[in-house]
Parts: structure tokens; C-alpha cells; sequence
């Protein structure tokens, strides 16, 4: 055993990667239905390690936790500025009012147990859930005009106060939200009867964020038809059979044809013979009852085995500014490209004729490999989808947003400044919401997002917890038990003005109240706990908005209430 410590001690990074994989199993633990989550878990093995004396050095702590901070503004800058108009302002507001009661309340516990500025960070960071502020929270003590011995002190006590109530902040608002929420609102048989009824106007049962499901309903077709109609006793060309499908509003196209052992891509003239095979595709709406006018459809596997692509385009070009669906459809180049949605600023438009577009709106649409491109003359710029990131992207907004964060203002001789995490963060939101703007530059994949969100947190929680862990114990025998009780107030009393708030107040669906609630927590476990108690994903539509907006928020609260206590 001594030697295996040793080894930790010569070799700290092993240290930090046994931290890492014995915190994820660990997490994996549930209390009831909700996992104890890799945070609490990581934290407390990092404790438990740094009992050891296993020391980390460098700058691994900050470079992980900026990553962990760019991820989040990347992931929610589009929702938050969008959110700063539209239908998206009133969830906003209500994420201002939650959160301001948050720092209310914090303030208020801290200044009456005597904390210091450390012990209300960590009482912040984890009875709000917001684990961004431990670094950010921290950096603003290094600033402070005190001693070196008193800031170390301060910063040894944050993750101590953090892990105390963390586990409450989390599992508190899992069950106050999962299980007595909708009790607060009404009774749970009520809150259901309403959300299935908003459930039917948004049409919103056929969507989940599971990537391992996906709806049923397909709205882009590609079927084969054995051509027995008797508009084809005489050979007609392509043009001619897709004017007869659908007049000229171009609804539908002849994708490829079978004529005999010949299978092509047809063009206009091609000439489609009774006792052909055709290919026929377009939206779902306007293939129903194709067959009639053409022939019985057919499982013709050679002829439907070919490669089509699903890509999303930006509409850029000013001479598609203001037209309608019905009139790009209408272009040469668009011919044999079907539009499967259309997107405002997060919001799904109908693909209809007359439904006008803007510059900025995005559309799926999909056609045979090379289509697309062509299509892109009368829209704008393909989004194609790719498993690398763009790391010159990711590598310039976090020293951008870093520079900005590291200037400063005085108040009271206090240097008042984000920080370089801080920077980080607003670096991932302006940055993220340009690539919402202009996505030529800037891909991130899902995959490597969760990687830099889970790796980011986790890493910088390690390193606080190894090098923490000495001064832990005497770290909880300094602040007392009563840190759990300041815990479970704060973390519950915002949660209540919350769900009287998005009742009373903005007299949102109850749905949506509670989902507003878990976001402005910030908090998934619970949006969860809320869609199982309901049976529902509708909270989710409440859930966004506010979860962009109270990542931020939350941070700058909690800095400002370094400066107060």
C-alpha cells in the first residue's frame, strides 16, 4: 500500500485518472431513481485520494475548467440571446426573478452565520448547483487585498462547503420538483390533464431528446411505382409526368427510373414508358394517393437502393430574402431537393407555400448527393455534418473571451474583472451564437461537446478535491453541521418562490413552470425527475431558456456576492 501511494505521489496524473474513473462509477450509484452524478462522486474520491498528499501543480486545473466553461456558453449562447426576444423573453424574466431570489436568499443565510467569502462561494456553487462557480467564484477571492495564508484558507474551505451541499441541492430539487411540484400546482392528475392538453396543440409527443429514438412519422417520402397509369399509353417525358403528379408547384419529382435493366437519373426529356419503374419522392402530405395516378407501388430494391443526403442549409443569399417556400421550390436549381423543415430563431416554421423567408432561418433539406450543392446557389450555406471539430475555433474563442476577462474595474480598491474562466464563458457564448448565425465555421459535434462539458467539469473537480482533501476534515469541523441546514434553505426556498412565481405570477402552463424552474437550477436530474412524474417532454420547452439564461446569471451573482459578504 505505501508503495502504491507513492506511486500516486511521484506519478499525479495516474492519481487524477483513478480520481476520474472511481468518481464515474461511483456515480453511477443511485439514491431512490436519481444517480448520486459524477460531480458529488468525483469530488469525494478526489477528497479521499488527497488524503494521500498527492499534490497537482500547473495550470491542468484552469485549462480544463475554461474548456468546461466554453462548452457551456457554446451550448447555450443561441437559446440566450435569443431568449432576449420573442416568445422566449417572458421564460427570461422568470429566470432573472428565480435566480435574483437565489442570491437573496445566499447573501442573507451567509451574513447570518457569520460566513466568510469562501464559505458562501461553496455554500453558492452547491446549493444552487452551479458548479461554474467554484473557479469563477475563486479566482475573484485571488484577487482580494488579503494575505496569501488567508486566501488559501478561503479557497480550501469552497470545495469543502460545496460538497456539504451539493448532494441536497441536487437530490432536493429532484424531489421537490418531481414529487411535490406538481402537488403544489394543483395535484398531479390536474398538472397531467393540462400538460397532455398543451401537449396537443404544440403536437409536441412525437419528439425526444433520446438520440437512440426518433419519430415515427417520416416527413419526406421515397417510394417506386410499376407505371400501369393510362396517361402513359403514349411515352411521356419526365416534365410532362411531374406537371400531371402535381401541376407546376413542384411538390413532388421522378427521382430515377427503371426502364427495362437500365436503371438512371432521369432529366427532363427522359421519356418514362407504360410498365416502368419510377422512383417518386417529396413530403409525406403530397405523396398521399400518388399511386392512383400512376400505378401500384413496388418493393423494387435495386431501383430505391441509391444514396440521399440530409443537410441543413443557412439561408445567406439576399435574392432568397423574402421569398416564399412556394417560390424557391420554383427554382431550376431546386429541382429534386425536398424541404423537410424549416427554422426561425429555434422555432419550426410550416413548410407551406406561402410561408415567407428570412435571412438567417435554416432548412433541412434533402436530394441525391450533389443536388444539394447545387441548391445551395439560390439559399446559402450547407451546414454539413462531421465527426472533427473545428479546434482553431474552439482555441481562438477561449483566448479571445480569456483577454476580455482579465480586464478590470475597482470598486473599493477590490479589482473587479470575470477572469480568465469567466472570459472563457462569455468567449462560448458570443462565439456560439455566431455559429448559429453563420455555421460555415466553428463545428463542434454533440460527442465532443459532452467531452469537453463532463471532462472539463470533472478534471478541474478532481485537482480541488485531491488538493483540497488534506484540509477537508478540519475544513467541516470549522464550519459546523448547521452548513447543511444553511444548505437545505437555500437550496429550497428559491425553488418555492419559483413554482408560486411561474403560477401566480406568469401563469405559465404548470409544465412549464416546472421546467422553467429546473432550468433556472440548471439542474437536469430534475427536468427528468419532472418528465417521469408527468409522463411528458413538454417541461423541456420550459427548461432551455432558462437554463441558458441562469448559467449566466447564477455566476454573476455569485461574484457579486463575494463583493457583499
Amino acid at each position: 500500500m505505501d508503495q502504491f501511494c507513492e506511486i500516486l505521489r511521484e506519478y499525479p496524473a495516474l492519481a487524477l485518472f483513478l480520481t476520474l474513473g472511481a468518481g464515474f462509477l461511483v456515480g453511477r450509484i443511485k439514491i431512490g431513481i436519481v444517480p448520486i452524478g459524477s460531480v458529488t462522486s468525483v469530488l469525494v474520491i478526489g477528497v479521499l485520494v488527497g488524503q494521500l498528499h498527492v499534490t497537482i501543480d500547473g495550470p491542468i486545473k484552469t485549462f480544463f475548467f475554461m474548456l468546461f466553461l466554453f462548452s457551456i456558453g457554446y451550448s447555450v449562447g443561441p437559446d440566450f440571446f435569443r431568449s432576449l426576444k420573442g416568445t422566449g423573453a417572458k421564460q427570461a424574466l422568470f429566470a432573472v426573478c428565480m435566480s435574483s431570489m437565489c442570491f437573496v436568499i445566499v447573501v442573507l443565510v451567509a451574513k447570518f452565520m457569520g460566513y466568510t467569502k469562501g464559505e458562501s462561494v461553496g455554500l453558492f456553487s452547491g446549493s444552487e448547483t452551479c458548479s461554474a462557480l467554484l473557479g469563477i467564484g475563486g479566482e475573484a477571492i485571488q484577487r482580494l487585498p488579503i494575505s496569501k495564508e488567508e486566501i488559501q484558507d478561503q479557497l480550501n474551505i469552497i470545495p469543502v462547503c460545496y460538497a456539504v451541499t451539493y448532494v441536497y441541492g441536487t437530490l432536493g430539487t429532484v424531489i421537490l420538483l418531481g414529487n411535490f411540484g406538481p402537488k403544489l400546482l394543483g395535484g398531479i392528475k390536474k398538472v397531467r390533464e393540462k400538460t397532455f392538453e398543451l401537449e396537443r396543440k404544440l403536437d409536441n409527443s412525437g419528439k425526444s431528446t433520446d438520440p437512440a429514438c426518433q419519430n415515427a412519422y417520416n416527413q419526406v417520402s421515397y417510394r417506386a411505382f410499376h407505371v400501369t397509369s393510362h396517361f402513359f399509353d403514349t411515352p411521356r417525358t419526365v416534365n410532362e409526368a411531374e406537371i400531371y403528379l402535381d401541376g407546376k408547384l413542384r411538390h413532388v419529382y421522378i427521382d430515377r427510373i427503371r426502364h427495362g435493366d437500365d436503371v438512371f437519373v432521369p432529366n427532363f426529356d427522359n421519356l418514362i414508358y407504360k410498365g416502368d419503374h419510377i422512383v417518386i419522392c417529396g413530403r409525406r402530405d403530397y405523396m398521399v394517393g400518388i399511386g392512383k395516378k400512376v400505378g401500384p407501388e413496388v418493393a423494387d430494391d435495386v431501383l430505391l437502393s441509391y444514396t440521399i443526403e440530409r443537410l441543413k442549409v443557412t439561408l445567406t443569399r439576399k435574392k432568397a430574402n423574402g421569398l416564399t417556400i412556394g417560390q424557391l421550390r420554383q427554382k431550376p436549381r431546386m429541382h429534386g431537393v425536398v424541404i423537410h423543415d424549416a427554422v426561425r430563431l429555434g422555432q419550426p416554421l410550416p413548410v407551406e407555400n406561402d410561408t415567407p423567408l428570412q435571412k438567417g432561418d435554416v432548412l433541412t433539406v434533402i436530394a441525391r448527393p450533389g443536388r444539394i450543392k447545387v441548391a445551395t446557389a439560390d439559399i446559402g450555406h450547407i451546414d454539413r455534418p462531421s465527426v472533427s471539430s473545428d479546434l482553431m475555433f474552439v482555441g481562438f474563442a477561449i483566448a479571445i473571451g480569456g483577454l476580455f476577462g482579465v480586464l478590470s474595474f475597482t470598486i473599493d480598491q477590490v479589482p473587479i474583472s470575470l477572469g480568465t474562466s469567466g472570459g472563457a464563458l462569455v468567449g462560448g457564448l458570443v462565439f456560439g451564437w455566431l455559429r448559429s448565425k453563420r455555421p460555415t465555421f466553428g463545428h463542434i459535434p454533440r460527442g465532443a461537446l459532452w467531452l469537453m462539458n463532463n471532462l472539463g467539469l470533472n478534471v478541474f473537480i478532481a485537482v480541488v478535491g485531491i488538493n483540497a482533501g488534506p484540509s477537508f476534515v478540519e475544513g467541516i469541523k470549522s464550519v459546523g453541521w448547521l452548513l447543511l441546514v444553511a444548505g437545505i434553505v437555500t437550496t429550497t426556498v428559491p425553488l418555492l418562490f419559483g413554482l408560486w412565481l411561474g403560477q401566480k405570477v406568469f401563469k405559465f402552463n404548470p409544465a412549464i413552470t416546472l421546467g422553467c424552474c429546473a432550468g433556472t437550477r440548471t439542474c437536469t436530474a430534475s427536468l427528468g425527475a419532472v418528465q417521469n412524474a408527468l409522463g411528458s417532454t413538454l417541461p423541456a420547452i420550459g427548461y432551455t431558456v432558462t437554463y441558458a439564461v441562469s448559467n449566466i446569471l447564477l455566476v454573476v451573482w455569485g461574484m457579486l456576492a463575494v463583493l457583499l459578504i
